[in-house]
């Protein structure tokens, strides 16, 4: 139905943030940061474009007003926004809980001592 509206709402957020922080000067090459929220702001687009289309082939999207085709019916309404508070929120809640892991994991990685700093310790040949 509509729960895609809520992993877009907050990639547009995550967008407002992005060219804020942009105007500011903290460019992503300075900001390692800002190149991480980049990956949340792209898996966010991404999903909700892909998700879009589906509810556009499924029939549950028009191209023409109100848009959505349970936002004309106020019973159909409620369960429109029944989904978006559990399915949509969920979505968005996952996709970054695996951003999150995907921003832990990264640093994990570049805090760890290179291997040519463990030869130099004598730590591996």
């Amino acid at each position: 139905m509509a729960c895609f509206l809520v992993p877009t709402a907050e990639a547009v957020v995550t967008t407002v943030v992005k060219r804020s922080a942009k105007r500011k000067g903290k460019d992503s090459g300075k900001h390692p940061f800002m190149k991480r929220l980049n990956w949340l702001n792209n898996m966010l687009w991404g999903g909700s474009a892909l998700l879009a289309f589906e509810h556009l082939w499924h029939g549950e999207i028009t191209l023409w007003f109100p848009f959505l085709t349970n936002a004309s019916n106020p019973v159909d309404a409620a369960e429109m926004l029944r989904e978006m508070a559990t399915s949509g929120v969920g979505m968005a809640v996952l996709v970054t809980a695996v951003w999150i892991g995907m921003v832990m994991v990264t640093n994990a990685i570049e805090k760890r001592p290179k291997e040519t700093d463990l030869s130099i310790a004598g730590g591996s040949r």
